[in-house]
């Protein structure tokens, strides 16, 4: 399941919670809750490894550029050793197989760089990602403490009547002791 998927699903959870009357607070369900940031939990290590198959990837195009460069530096060899008979083509040989070895050299680096940079920019994305989904994480569950942790204060006309209907039983009292 998709991260952001999961992140939009924790959003919905917060906007269906019923609110607390006075206050900013909000019940939440706390098994849906749960359940979100187990699914998280799993979700991410799937992120991971898709970053892991992006250097797999990676590494596989670095080896058959190896490979296609080795085939390119033995044909230029093979090509080579073919014309050594004459000096003039010998000359002009090991010039052309150079060329044919600067060039293998070239390309292969060419695409060692390529894919360098698409995993390094792959990657810079899923970090940046998953840094925005964790304070996202962070930042909710940081909220619902906060929330949990506040005591929602009675009005002053509430402490009035409770203090009013205080005294008016305390005569009361004392009336049934004196009988």
């Amino acid at each position: 399941m998709d991260i952001l998927h999961l992140v939009d699903r924790l959003e919905e959870l917060f906007n269906e919670s019923r609110t607390v009357p006075f206050t900013r607070n909000v019940v939440v369900d706390e098994d849906r809750m749960l359940d979100l940031i187990d699914q998280m939990r799993v979700t991410i290590p799937e992120e991971v490894k898709k970053a892991q198959q992006l250097v797999a990837q990676k590494d596989r195009i670095l080896a058959q550029s190896q490979e296609e460069a080795n085939r390119i530096v033995q044909l230029a060899r093979e090509k080579a050793e073919q014309m050594v008979d004459r000096e003039a083509v010998v000359k002009s040989a090991q010039n052309r197989a150079d060329q044919i070895l600067a060039q293998a050299r070239a390309d292969a680096q060419a695409t060692r760089q390529d894919a360098d940079d698409y995993v390094i920019q792959s990657l810079q994305h899923l970090e940046v990602e998953i840094s925005r989904l964790q304070n996202q994480v962070h930042n909710g569950l940081r909220k619902l403490e906060e929330d949990r942790l506040r005591v929602p204060q009675p009005l002053p006309q509430v402490r009035e009547a409770s203090a009013a209907r205080d005294e008016d039983q305390e005569p009361e009292i004392q009336e049934l002791e004196e009988e």
